[in-house]
């Protein structure tokens, strides 16, 4: 999924997708947060990073790897996202 896929009501994760498919291999691996922290009560993923409470409280203390595999995670979060919210 691109940033130009995401509906204009989605914008929250235009900007994700878009950080997601700059991630190079160097030894810094950026933070996915948006700085909105706001806890999906049926993922349990937040809603502005996409990510697990386990996830956000390890982030500092995973090497490059294991922060590439948790960014590697997020497209599929935001398709699985994106068809709740469409859900009746």
């Amino acid at each position: 999924m691109s940033p130009q896929q995401v509906h204009t009501s989605d914008r929250r994760w235009r900007r994700l997708l878009l950080m997601a498919s700059q991630l190079g291999q160097g030894p810094h691996v950026p933070s996915p947060c948006q700085s909105v922290c706001v806890m999906h009560p049926g993922t349990g993923w937040c809603e502005g990073c996409l990510r697990s409470l386990d996830e956000i409280a390890a982030w500092s203390r995973l090497d490059p790897a294991a922060q590439r595999a948790v960014w590697a995670q997020l497209p599929q979060r935001m398709q699985q996202r994106l068809v709740l919210d469409r859900a009746p």
